[in-house]
């Protein structure tokens, strides 16, 4: 699997013959790649005039191009937003809450992310092809798509130690911009253009994953929720700025933190045993379901959920 930002033909379609020979090497002859592009055709239409573009089918004859559109920038801020607000509001009833939650899509932009990363995954797993996957930057929902996709294909993603690994190499060091995109919560009245939930957006993603799949994955709910909390504000420096160059302070990393042995134990599944199989996430409508511990998590109690959390800890502790 590959990841990059958008080619830069313009409008002249100009080419890139290192560009071309690098991804030539990467298959062998009569093998055939697939090129996700996380933009819709007429996005990257557009790009294409103002300097961007894509692969020319000419150019990259073994290479297949696929458009997956998924949004990234003001339409899911908004979607959150939209969400969050529609779950603070106690006043309304079972009709209009449900015309609220579909209004808002968000459901339908985990289902979009979860389908585009398996389809990678199925490039990969059943027609063994090598697969690129890039939007316009290569920073937002090109790193969605690419960690998805390894969280369901590669069951070492799925440990503690493997999925802080993936955090590190596809969202930190990859140059996810966490200062730009995660600048406020959905609370605040400010609506600044670069904002957009991505990460979130990654996390309900897997915790879809461990909902469908809970014995596959050795973390559990909290670990999620406690990076979704320091990814929008925290003591440690592992989520500031914008990438690595701007993320030269002397910090305390928050895997520091999280991997003491008091710590650590608040984030394991009781549940999991190790499954070396690929797992393959519903995406029909009845099995997308909303992250109730994290957009409900302050408007109702989750007093009798976490003690029988903690039970059953108890229990797979003491076995």
């Amino acid at each position: 699997m590959l990841r990059s930002s958008q080619p830069l033909t313009g409008p002249n379609r100009k080419r890139c013959r290192e560009d071309e020979m690098l991804l030539g090497m990467v298959l062998d002859e009569g093998e055939r790649g697939f090129i996700i592009d996380t933009r819709s055709a007429q996005a990257a239409k557009q790009a294409r005039m103002m300097g961007g573009g894509t692969e020319p089918k000419s150019a990259y004859l073994q290479w297949k191009r696929l458009h997956r559109p998924l949004e990234r920038g003001r339409p899911l801020q908004e979607s959150f937003i939209k969400l969050v607000e529609a779950c603070n509001d106690t006043s309304i009833n079972m009709d209009r809450w449900l015309s609220r939650l579909e209004s808002c899509r968000w459901l339908s932009h985990v289902k979009a992310a979860l389908s585009t990363a398996c389809l990678a995954a199925q490039c990969m797993d059943r027609e063994e092809a090598s697969v690129l996957v890039h939007g316009a930057e290569g920073t937002d929902t090109t790193l969605l798509v690419t960690a998805l996709a390894q969280v369901i294909l590669d069951p070492s993603c799925r440990t503690l130690t493997g999925f802080q690994g993936l955090l590190e190499r596809e969202w930190i060091e990859a140059g996810h911009p966490f200062h730009l995109r995660c600048a406020r919560s959905a609370y605040s009245h400010a609506r600044l253009k670069q904002e957009a939930p991505l990460f979130l957006l990654f996390l309900d993603c897997v915790w879809q994953l461990s909902r469908q799949f809970p014995f596959s994955l050795e973390f559990g709910e909290c670990l999620l929720l406690i990076l979704f909390d320091n990814a929008y504000a925290s003591a440690y420096g592992t989520f500031l700025c914008n990438n690595e160059k701007e993320r030269r302070e002397n910090t305390h990393s928050l895997w520091g933190w999280l991997n003491q042995p008091g710590e650590k134990k608040k984030y394991l599944n009781p549940l999991y045993s190790h499954n070396a199989l690929v797992i393959w996430p519903s995406v029909e409508p009845q099995s997308i379901q909303l992250w109730q511990g994290l957009f409900f998590r302050w408007i109702r109690s989750s007093q009798y959920l976490d003690e029988a959390w903690a039970e059953i800890q108890r229990l797979a502790g003491g076995s």
